[in-house]
Protein backbone atom coordinates (compact mmCIF):
# COMPACT_ATOMS: atom_id res chain seq x y z
CA UNK A 1 0.00 0.00 0.00
CA UNK A 2 1.32 3.42 -1.04
CA UNK A 3 0.90 6.19 1.49
CA UNK A 4 0.75 9.67 -0.08
CA UNK A 5 1.64 12.73 1.89
CA UNK A 6 -0.73 15.68 1.67
CA UNK A 7 2.10 17.76 0.25
CA UNK A 8 2.62 15.25 -2.56
CA UNK A 9 -1.03 15.43 -3.51
CA UNK A 10 -0.96 19.23 -3.56
CA UNK A 11 2.14 19.29 -5.70
CA UNK A 12 0.63 16.80 -8.11
CA UNK A 13 -2.55 18.84 -8.39
CA UNK A 14 -0.55 22.00 -9.03
CA UNK A 15 1.53 20.24 -11.64
CA UNK A 16 -1.52 18.83 -13.36
CA UNK A 17 -3.19 22.25 -13.38
CA UNK A 18 -0.17 23.85 -14.97
CA UNK A 19 0.07 21.11 -17.57
CA UNK A 20 -3.64 21.35 -18.35
CA UNK A 21 -3.29 25.09 -18.82
CA UNK A 22 -0.34 24.58 -21.16
CA UNK A 23 -2.22 21.91 -23.10
CA UNK A 24 -5.11 24.32 -23.52
CA UNK A 25 -2.80 27.01 -24.86
CA UNK A 26 -1.13 24.60 -27.25
CA UNK A 27 -4.49 23.25 -28.40
CA UNK A 28 -5.61 26.78 -29.22
CA UNK A 29 -2.34 27.35 -31.08
CA UNK A 30 -3.00 24.24 -33.18
CA UNK A 31 -6.52 25.46 -33.97
CA UNK A 32 -5.25 28.95 -34.84
CA UNK A 33 -2.52 27.59 -37.13
CA UNK A 34 -4.99 25.26 -38.82
CA UNK A 35 -7.42 28.11 -39.48
CA UNK A 36 -4.55 30.23 -40.83
CA UNK A 37 -3.55 27.38 -43.14
CA UNK A 38 -7.17 27.23 -44.35
CA UNK A 39 -6.98 30.94 -45.23
CA UNK A 40 -3.83 30.33 -47.27
CA UNK A 41 -5.39 27.31 -48.98
CA UNK A 42 -8.43 29.43 -49.88
CA UNK A 43 -6.15 32.10 -51.38
CA UNK A 44 -4.39 29.53 -53.53
CA UNK A 45 -7.69 28.02 -54.65
CA UNK A 46 -8.89 31.45 -55.83
CA UNK A 47 -5.72 32.56 -57.60
CA UNK A 48 -7.62 32.72 -60.92
CA UNK A 49 -10.95 33.96 -59.55
CA UNK A 50 -11.78 37.41 -61.08
CA UNK A 51 -12.03 40.11 -58.43
CA UNK A 52 -10.81 37.92 -55.56
CA UNK A 53 -8.83 39.81 -52.91
CA UNK A 54 -6.11 37.98 -51.03
CA UNK A 55 -6.91 37.37 -47.35
CA UNK A 56 -4.68 37.33 -44.30
CA UNK A 57 -5.54 35.72 -40.95
CA UNK A 58 -6.14 37.85 -37.88
CA UNK A 59 -4.72 36.97 -34.46
CA UNK A 60 -6.13 38.01 -31.14
CA UNK A 61 -4.45 37.49 -27.77
CA UNK A 62 -6.64 35.63 -25.31
CA UNK A 63 -7.40 37.29 -22.02
CA UNK A 64 -4.44 36.53 -19.70
CA UNK A 65 -4.85 35.21 -16.13
CA UNK A 66 -3.56 37.07 -13.13
CA UNK A 67 -2.68 34.78 -10.20
CA UNK A 68 -1.15 36.26 -7.10
CA UNK A 69 0.08 39.23 -9.09
CA UNK A 70 1.59 37.06 -11.82
CA UNK A 71 0.18 37.46 -15.34
CA UNK A 72 -0.09 34.18 -17.21
CA UNK A 73 -0.70 34.32 -20.96
CA UNK A 74 -3.47 32.21 -22.49
CA UNK A 75 -2.25 32.06 -26.09
CA UNK A 76 -3.99 33.40 -29.19
CA UNK A 77 -7.06 32.77 -31.27
CA UNK A 78 -7.43 33.16 -35.05
CA UNK A 79 -10.45 35.45 -35.41
CA UNK A 80 -11.01 35.29 -39.16
CA UNK A 81 -9.48 36.65 -42.32
CA UNK A 82 -9.26 40.21 -43.61
CA UNK A 83 -9.09 41.08 -47.29
CA UNK A 84 -6.05 43.17 -48.26
CA UNK A 85 -7.83 45.95 -50.11
CA UNK A 86 -7.22 49.65 -50.64
CA UNK A 87 -10.56 51.33 -51.34
CA UNK A 88 -8.92 54.56 -52.50
CA UNK A 89 -6.81 52.65 -55.03
CA UNK A 90 -9.84 50.66 -56.20
CA UNK A 91 -11.80 53.89 -56.67
CA UNK A 92 -8.97 55.46 -58.69
CA UNK A 93 -8.80 52.34 -60.85
CA UNK A 94 -12.55 52.47 -61.49
CA UNK A 95 -12.37 56.13 -62.47
CA UNK A 96 -9.52 55.53 -64.89
CA UNK A 97 -11.27 52.50 -66.37
CA UNK A 98 -14.38 54.52 -67.15
CA UNK A 99 -12.26 57.16 -68.92
CA UNK A 100 -10.34 54.54 -70.93
CA UNK A 101 -13.55 52.71 -71.81
CA UNK A 102 -15.17 55.94 -73.00
CA UNK A 103 -12.26 57.01 -75.22
CA UNK A 104 -11.91 53.42 -76.47
CA UNK A 105 -15.52 53.11 -77.66
CA UNK A 106 -15.39 56.60 -79.15
CA UNK A 107 -12.12 55.78 -80.94
CA UNK A 108 -13.65 52.67 -82.49
CA UNK A 109 -16.53 54.74 -83.82
CA UNK A 110 -14.19 57.47 -85.08
CA UNK A 111 -12.01 54.96 -86.94
CA UNK A 112 -15.12 53.67 -88.73
CA UNK A 113 -16.12 57.26 -89.47
CA UNK A 114 -12.70 58.24 -90.76
CA UNK A 115 -12.59 55.22 -93.07
CA UNK A 116 -15.45 56.77 -95.06
CA UNK A 117 -13.29 59.74 -96.02
CA UNK A 118 -9.91 58.07 -96.46
CA UNK A 119 -8.65 57.92 -100.07
CA UNK A 120 -9.90 54.62 -101.38
CA UNK A 121 -7.26 51.93 -101.83
CA UNK A 122 -9.74 49.64 -103.55
CA UNK A 123 -13.22 49.64 -104.99
CA UNK A 124 -14.66 48.45 -101.67
CA UNK A 125 -14.92 51.97 -100.21
CA UNK A 126 -18.60 52.85 -99.74
CA UNK A 127 -17.95 56.57 -100.14
CA UNK A 128 -15.23 56.42 -102.76
CA UNK A 129 -12.72 59.26 -102.69
CA UNK A 130 -14.77 62.41 -102.51
CA UNK A 131 -11.67 64.61 -102.77
CA UNK A 132 -10.75 63.05 -106.11
CA UNK A 133 -14.38 63.21 -107.21
CA UNK A 134 -14.46 66.97 -106.63
CA UNK A 135 -11.24 67.52 -108.58
CA UNK A 136 -12.33 65.23 -111.43
CA UNK A 137 -15.76 66.87 -111.70
CA UNK A 138 -14.46 70.40 -112.09
CA UNK A 139 -11.64 69.19 -114.37
CA UNK A 140 -14.28 67.97 -116.84
CA UNK A 141 -15.33 71.60 -117.34
CA UNK A 142 -11.70 72.50 -118.04
CA UNK A 143 -11.60 69.80 -120.72
CA UNK A 144 -14.90 71.04 -122.12
CA UNK A 145 -13.35 74.49 -122.60
CA UNK A 146 -11.16 73.13 -125.40
CA UNK A 147 -14.10 71.64 -127.28
CA UNK A 148 -17.41 73.01 -125.95
CA UNK A 149 -19.44 71.22 -128.64
CA UNK A 150 -18.00 67.75 -127.88
CA UNK A 151 -20.72 65.31 -126.87
CA UNK A 152 -18.25 62.95 -125.19
CA UNK A 153 -16.84 65.77 -123.05
CA UNK A 154 -20.37 66.76 -122.09
CA UNK A 155 -21.14 63.13 -121.19
CA UNK A 156 -17.96 63.12 -119.09
CA UNK A 157 -19.30 66.08 -117.09
CA UNK A 158 -22.52 64.22 -116.25
CA UNK A 159 -20.63 61.02 -115.47
CA UNK A 160 -18.28 62.83 -113.07
CA UNK A 161 -21.28 64.63 -111.53
CA UNK A 162 -23.00 61.27 -110.89
CA UNK A 163 -19.86 59.84 -109.31
CA UNK A 164 -19.47 62.88 -107.04
CA UNK A 165 -23.12 63.02 -105.99
CA UNK A 166 -23.27 59.25 -105.55
CA UNK A 167 -20.20 59.15 -103.30
CA UNK A 168 -21.42 62.08 -101.21
CA UNK A 169 -24.92 60.61 -100.79
CA UNK A 170 -23.41 57.19 -100.01
CA UNK A 171 -21.21 58.77 -97.35
CA UNK A 172 -24.26 60.45 -95.82
CA UNK A 173 -26.14 57.14 -95.84
CA UNK A 174 -23.15 55.41 -94.22
CA UNK A 175 -23.02 58.07 -91.51
CA UNK A 176 -26.71 57.57 -90.87
CA UNK A 177 -26.24 53.81 -90.67
CA UNK A 178 -23.35 54.20 -88.28
CA UNK A 179 -25.39 56.51 -86.09
CA UNK A 180 -28.21 53.96 -86.03
CA UNK A 181 -25.75 51.23 -85.07
CA UNK A 182 -24.38 53.38 -82.25
CA UNK A 183 -27.93 54.07 -81.16
CA UNK A 184 -28.53 50.33 -80.83
CA UNK A 185 -25.20 49.81 -79.06
CA UNK A 186 -26.08 52.55 -76.59
CA UNK A 187 -29.55 51.15 -75.90
CA UNK A 188 -28.03 47.70 -75.37
CA UNK A 189 -25.93 48.99 -72.49
CA UNK A 190 -29.08 49.73 -70.47
CA UNK A 191 -29.85 46.13 -69.53
CA UNK A 192 -26.24 45.53 -68.49
CA UNK A 193 -26.25 48.63 -66.27
CA UNK A 194 -29.54 47.67 -64.61
CA UNK A 195 -28.38 44.12 -64.01
CA UNK A 196 -25.21 45.35 -62.30
CA UNK A 197 -26.89 48.04 -60.19
CA UNK A 198 -29.46 45.48 -59.00
CA UNK A 199 -26.69 43.05 -58.07
CA UNK A 200 -24.72 45.77 -56.27
CA UNK A 201 -27.79 46.80 -54.25
CA UNK A 202 -28.42 43.19 -53.25
CA UNK A 203 -24.84 42.57 -52.13
CA UNK A 204 -24.83 45.98 -50.44
CA UNK A 205 -27.73 44.87 -48.27
CA UNK A 206 -26.00 41.60 -47.39
CA UNK A 207 -22.81 43.41 -46.38
CA UNK A 208 -24.68 45.94 -44.26
CA UNK A 209 -26.56 43.13 -42.50
CA UNK A 210 -23.77 40.62 -41.95
CA UNK A 211 -20.67 42.80 -41.66
CA UNK A 212 -21.59 46.41 -40.83
CA UNK A 213 -18.33 47.19 -39.01
CA UNK A 214 -15.71 45.01 -40.67
CA UNK A 215 -14.45 43.76 -44.01
CA UNK A 216 -17.03 41.45 -45.60
CA UNK A 217 -14.48 39.35 -47.50
CA UNK A 218 -15.83 37.73 -50.64
CA UNK A 219 -19.03 39.77 -50.49
CA UNK A 220 -16.97 42.93 -50.87
CA UNK A 221 -15.00 41.24 -53.65
CA UNK A 222 -18.26 40.55 -55.46
CA UNK A 223 -19.48 44.11 -54.95
CA UNK A 224 -16.20 45.60 -56.15
CA UNK A 225 -16.15 43.35 -59.23
CA UNK A 226 -19.66 44.51 -60.15
CA UNK A 227 -18.68 48.15 -59.58
CA UNK A 228 -15.61 47.68 -61.77
CA UNK A 229 -17.76 46.30 -64.60
CA UNK A 230 -20.30 49.10 -64.13
CA UNK A 231 -17.56 51.75 -64.35
CA UNK A 232 -16.60 50.41 -67.76
CA UNK A 233 -20.16 50.95 -68.98
CA UNK A 234 -21.01 54.39 -67.53
CA UNK A 235 -19.32 57.09 -65.49
CA UNK A 236 -20.03 56.68 -61.76
CA UNK A 237 -19.17 58.09 -58.35
CA UNK A 238 -19.11 56.09 -55.10
CA UNK A 239 -20.21 57.36 -51.69
CA UNK A 240 -19.61 55.37 -48.51
CA UNK A 241 -22.67 55.12 -46.27
CA UNK A 242 -23.28 53.77 -42.78
CA UNK A 243 -22.82 50.10 -41.90
CA UNK A 244 -20.26 49.48 -44.65
CA UNK A 245 -22.74 50.32 -47.41
CA UNK A 246 -22.34 52.28 -50.64
CA UNK A 247 -24.33 54.73 -52.72
CA UNK A 248 -23.54 54.96 -56.42
CA UNK A 249 -24.42 57.91 -58.65
CA UNK A 250 -23.68 58.93 -62.20
CA UNK A 251 -20.86 61.46 -62.50
CA UNK A 252 -23.50 64.19 -62.66
CA UNK A 253 -25.16 63.01 -59.44
CA UNK A 254 -28.18 60.91 -60.49
CA UNK A 255 -28.69 58.12 -57.96
CA UNK A 256 -28.28 54.58 -59.28
CA UNK A 257 -27.81 52.63 -56.03
CA UNK A 258 -28.64 53.63 -52.49
CA UNK A 259 -27.61 50.89 -50.07
CA UNK A 260 -30.14 48.09 -50.77
CA UNK A 261 -32.13 49.94 -53.46
CA UNK A 262 -31.29 50.32 -57.15
CA UNK A 263 -32.78 52.82 -59.59
CA UNK A 264 -33.30 51.62 -63.15
CA UNK A 265 -31.88 53.31 -66.22
CA UNK A 266 -34.64 53.55 -68.82
CA UNK A 267 -34.72 54.62 -72.46
CA UNK A 268 -37.08 56.52 -74.75
CA UNK A 269 -37.04 57.91 -78.26
CA UNK A 270 -36.42 61.66 -78.52
CA UNK A 271 -36.03 63.26 -81.97
CA UNK A 272 -35.42 59.87 -83.53
CA UNK A 273 -32.64 58.70 -81.18
CA UNK A 274 -32.53 56.86 -77.88
CA UNK A 275 -32.34 59.02 -74.80
CA UNK A 276 -31.66 57.79 -71.26
CA UNK A 277 -33.62 58.50 -68.09
CA UNK A 278 -33.39 57.93 -64.33
CA UNK A 279 -36.58 58.65 -62.38
CA UNK A 280 -38.01 60.30 -65.53
CA UNK A 281 -35.09 62.72 -65.75
CA UNK A 282 -33.32 62.82 -69.12
CA UNK A 283 -29.61 62.38 -68.38
CA UNK A 284 -28.36 61.63 -71.92
CA UNK A 285 -26.10 64.67 -72.15
CA UNK A 286 -24.60 63.97 -68.73
CA UNK A 287 -23.94 60.33 -69.62
CA UNK A 288 -22.21 61.39 -72.84
CA UNK A 289 -19.63 63.39 -70.89
CA UNK A 290 -19.52 61.07 -67.90
CA UNK A 291 -17.35 58.22 -69.15
CA UNK A 292 -17.71 54.50 -69.73
CA UNK A 293 -18.39 52.87 -73.08
CA UNK A 294 -21.85 54.46 -73.12
CA UNK A 295 -20.26 57.91 -72.87
CA UNK A 296 -18.05 57.14 -75.86
CA UNK A 297 -20.96 55.81 -77.91
CA UNK A 298 -23.09 58.85 -77.16
CA UNK A 299 -20.28 61.32 -77.92
CA UNK A 300 -19.73 59.68 -81.31
CA UNK A 301 -23.46 59.42 -81.98
CA UNK A 302 -24.46 62.91 -80.89
CA UNK A 303 -21.34 64.97 -81.63
CA UNK A 304 -18.82 63.37 -83.99
CA UNK A 305 -21.20 61.97 -86.61
CA UNK A 306 -23.55 64.99 -86.69
CA UNK A 307 -20.51 67.26 -87.08
CA UNK A 308 -19.24 65.24 -90.04
CA UNK A 309 -22.69 65.07 -91.60
CA UNK A 310 -23.08 68.83 -91.19
CA UNK A 311 -19.80 69.39 -93.03
CA UNK A 312 -20.85 67.01 -95.77
CA UNK A 313 -24.23 68.74 -96.08
CA UNK A 314 -22.52 72.12 -96.41
CA UNK A 315 -20.25 70.75 -99.14
CA UNK A 316 -23.14 69.17 -101.07
CA UNK A 317 -25.36 72.25 -100.72
CA UNK A 318 -22.67 74.66 -101.88
CA UNK A 319 -21.56 72.59 -104.87
CA UNK A 320 -25.13 71.86 -105.98
CA UNK A 321 -26.42 75.44 -105.71
CA UNK A 322 -23.27 77.08 -107.10
CA UNK A 323 -22.94 74.74 -110.09
CA UNK A 324 -26.65 74.97 -110.85
CA UNK A 325 -26.56 78.77 -110.62
CA UNK A 326 -23.50 79.05 -112.89
CA UNK A 327 -24.89 76.61 -115.46
CA UNK A 328 -28.11 78.62 -115.56
CA UNK A 329 -26.03 81.74 -116.23
CA UNK A 330 -24.92 80.38 -119.64
CA UNK A 331 -26.29 79.02 -122.89
CA UNK A 332 -26.62 75.29 -123.58
CA UNK A 333 -25.81 73.43 -126.80
CA UNK A 334 -29.35 73.99 -128.11
CA UNK A 335 -29.07 77.73 -127.59
CA UNK A 336 -31.29 77.81 -124.50
CA UNK A 337 -30.29 80.41 -121.97
CA UNK A 338 -30.68 79.10 -118.43
CA UNK A 339 -31.83 82.28 -116.74
CA UNK A 340 -34.35 82.83 -119.50
CA UNK A 341 -35.44 79.21 -119.32
CA UNK A 342 -36.07 79.58 -115.60
CA UNK A 343 -38.96 81.86 -116.30
CA UNK A 344 -40.42 79.03 -118.34
CA UNK A 345 -39.74 76.59 -115.49
CA UNK A 346 -37.06 74.77 -117.50
CA UNK A 347 -34.00 75.35 -115.33
CA UNK A 348 -30.67 74.02 -116.54
CA UNK A 349 -29.85 72.34 -113.22
CA UNK A 350 -27.18 69.66 -113.20
CA UNK A 351 -27.86 68.63 -109.58
CA UNK A 352 -31.10 68.43 -107.61
CA UNK A 353 -31.66 71.84 -106.06
CA UNK A 354 -31.50 71.66 -102.22
CA UNK A 355 -33.83 73.88 -100.22
CA UNK A 356 -31.86 73.76 -96.98
CA UNK A 357 -28.31 72.84 -96.00
CA UNK A 358 -29.44 70.06 -93.68
CA UNK A 359 -30.03 66.87 -95.65
CA UNK A 360 -28.29 68.14 -98.79
CA UNK A 361 -25.69 65.35 -98.81
CA UNK A 362 -28.21 62.51 -98.51
CA UNK A 363 -30.44 63.96 -101.26
CA UNK A 364 -27.67 65.01 -103.65
CA UNK A 365 -28.22 63.58 -107.12
CA UNK A 366 -27.85 64.43 -110.80
CA UNK A 367 -31.15 65.49 -112.39
CA UNK A 368 -29.79 66.46 -115.80
CA UNK A 369 -30.09 63.66 -118.33
CA UNK A 370 -29.37 65.52 -121.57
CA UNK A 371 -25.69 66.52 -122.01
CA UNK A 372 -26.81 69.23 -124.45
CA UNK A 373 -28.16 71.16 -121.45
CA UNK A 374 -24.67 71.83 -120.13
CA UNK A 375 -24.26 75.54 -120.69
CA UNK A 376 -20.65 75.84 -121.82
CA UNK A 377 -21.30 79.11 -123.64
CA UNK A 378 -21.86 82.47 -122.06
CA UNK A 379 -25.29 84.06 -121.96
CA UNK A 380 -26.33 85.12 -125.45
CA UNK A 381 -23.19 83.58 -127.02
CA UNK A 382 -23.06 80.86 -129.66
CA UNK A 383 -22.80 77.16 -128.88
CA UNK A 384 -19.10 77.12 -129.71
CA UNK A 385 -18.31 79.58 -126.93
CA UNK A 386 -16.56 78.34 -123.75
CA UNK A 387 -17.01 81.34 -121.46
CA UNK A 388 -19.36 79.62 -119.06
CA UNK A 389 -17.37 76.38 -119.07
CA UNK A 390 -14.39 78.41 -117.84
CA UNK A 391 -16.57 79.94 -115.11
CA UNK A 392 -17.81 76.50 -114.06
CA UNK A 393 -14.25 75.15 -113.84
CA UNK A 394 -13.23 78.22 -111.81
CA UNK A 395 -15.67 77.29 -109.05
CA UNK A 396 -12.92 75.02 -107.69
CA UNK A 397 -10.03 77.42 -108.34
CA UNK A 398 -8.05 79.32 -105.75
CA UNK A 399 -10.22 82.41 -106.26
CA UNK A 400 -13.44 80.57 -105.44
CA UNK A 401 -15.05 80.75 -102.00
CA UNK A 402 -18.32 78.94 -102.65
CA UNK A 403 -18.14 76.55 -99.64
CA UNK A 404 -18.11 78.49 -96.40
CA UNK A 405 -15.47 80.88 -97.77
CA UNK A 406 -13.29 78.15 -99.28
CA UNK A 407 -12.94 76.24 -102.49
CA UNK A 408 -14.75 72.88 -102.54
CA UNK A 409 -11.52 70.86 -102.50
CA UNK A 410 -9.95 72.98 -99.73
CA UNK A 411 -13.10 72.76 -97.64
CA UNK A 412 -13.15 68.98 -97.99
CA UNK A 413 -9.42 68.68 -97.28
CA UNK A 414 -9.76 70.76 -94.13
CA UNK A 415 -12.72 68.65 -93.03
CA UNK A 416 -10.71 65.43 -93.46
CA UNK A 417 -7.70 66.97 -91.68
CA UNK A 418 -9.85 68.08 -88.74
CA UNK A 419 -11.41 64.63 -88.49
CA UNK A 420 -7.96 63.03 -88.58
CA UNK A 421 -6.77 65.39 -85.84
CA UNK A 422 -9.72 64.39 -83.67
CA UNK A 423 -8.99 60.71 -84.19
CA UNK A 424 -5.32 61.23 -83.36
CA UNK A 425 -6.19 63.18 -80.22
CA UNK A 426 -8.59 60.50 -78.96
CA UNK A 427 -6.04 57.81 -79.84
CA UNK A 428 -3.37 59.56 -77.75
CA UNK A 429 -5.82 60.06 -74.91
CA UNK A 430 -6.89 56.42 -74.96
CA UNK A 431 -3.29 55.17 -75.02
CA UNK A 432 -2.42 57.29 -71.98
CA UNK A 433 -5.55 56.20 -70.11
CA UNK A 434 -4.97 52.52 -70.79
CA UNK A 435 -1.39 52.88 -69.57
CA UNK A 436 -2.72 54.47 -66.38
CA UNK A 437 -5.22 51.60 -65.95
CA UNK A 438 -2.40 49.09 -66.35
CA UNK A 439 -0.26 50.90 -63.78
CA UNK A 440 -3.09 51.12 -61.24
CA UNK A 441 -4.08 47.51 -61.88
CA UNK A 442 -0.48 46.43 -61.24
CA UNK A 443 -0.45 48.35 -57.96
CA UNK A 444 -3.77 46.85 -56.94
CA UNK A 445 -2.66 43.34 -57.87
CA UNK A 446 0.54 43.77 -55.86
CA UNK A 447 -1.55 44.59 -52.80
CA UNK A 448 -4.71 42.53 -53.31
CA UNK A 449 -3.82 39.82 -55.79
CA UNK A 450 -2.80 36.29 -54.87
CA UNK A 451 0.95 35.76 -55.21
CA UNK A 452 1.66 32.04 -55.16
CA UNK A 453 5.25 32.56 -54.02
CA UNK A 454 4.08 34.61 -51.04
CA UNK A 455 1.40 32.08 -50.23
CA UNK A 456 3.94 29.23 -50.35
CA UNK A 457 6.19 31.10 -47.92
CA UNK A 458 3.28 31.88 -45.60
CA UNK A 459 2.06 28.29 -45.72
CA UNK A 460 5.53 27.04 -44.75
CA UNK A 461 5.56 29.43 -41.77
CA UNK A 462 2.18 28.25 -40.51
CA UNK A 463 3.07 24.60 -41.11
CA UNK A 464 6.23 25.03 -39.02
CA UNK A 465 4.22 26.77 -36.33
CA UNK A 466 1.70 23.93 -36.37
CA UNK A 467 4.51 21.33 -36.17
CA UNK A 468 6.10 23.18 -33.27
CA UNK A 469 2.79 23.31 -31.41
CA UNK A 470 2.32 19.59 -32.10
CA UNK A 471 5.71 18.78 -30.61
CA UNK A 472 4.99 20.85 -27.52
CA UNK A 473 1.66 19.05 -27.24
CA UNK A 474 3.47 15.69 -27.38
CA UNK A 475 5.96 16.82 -24.72
CA UNK A 476 3.17 17.99 -22.44
CA UNK A 477 1.35 14.73 -22.95
CA UNK A 478 4.46 12.85 -21.81
CA UNK A 479 4.85 15.15 -18.81
CA UNK A 480 1.17 14.66 -17.97
CA UNK A 481 1.62 10.90 -18.03
CA UNK A 482 4.63 11.19 -15.73
CA UNK A 483 2.70 13.36 -13.33
CA UNK A 484 -0.16 10.92 -13.23
CA UNK A 485 2.28 8.04 -12.64
CA UNK A 486 3.98 9.57 -9.61
CA UNK A 487 3.81 6.95 -6.82
CA UNK A 488 1.57 4.65 -8.82
CA UNK A 489 2.47 1.02 -9.44
CA UNK A 490 0.16 1.00 -12.50
CA UNK A 491 1.43 3.56 -14.96
CA UNK A 492 -0.50 5.72 -17.40
CA UNK A 493 1.05 6.10 -20.83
Amino acid sequence: MVVRKRSDVSERRAALGTINSALSIVSQALDADQQALNVVANNVANVNTPGYTVETPNWQENQPLNIDGVTIGQGVTETGATSERDRVLESRLDQQQQLASSSGSRLTALNTLQALFTPASSSTSTAGNIGSDITNFFDTFSKLEANPTSNSDRQAVLSAAKTLSGDISNAAASLDSQRSALNQESAGVTSQVNSLTSAIAQVNQQIMTTSPNADAGTLEDQRQEDISQLSQLIGINQITTENNGLAITTTSGQLLVSEGTSYQLTTGMVNGVTDFFVNNTDITAQLASGGGSLGGYLTARDTDIPSSLSSLDQLAYSISTSVNKQNNAGTDYDGVEGNVANSANVALNIFSEPTTVAGSAASMSVVMTDPNQIAAAGAGDGTGDDTNAIALAALNSSTSTIVDGQTPINYYSNFVTTLGSTVSSVQTENTAQKASVTQLQTQNDALSGVNLNDEASTMTTFERSYQAASQVFAMLNTIMASALNLGDQTTVS
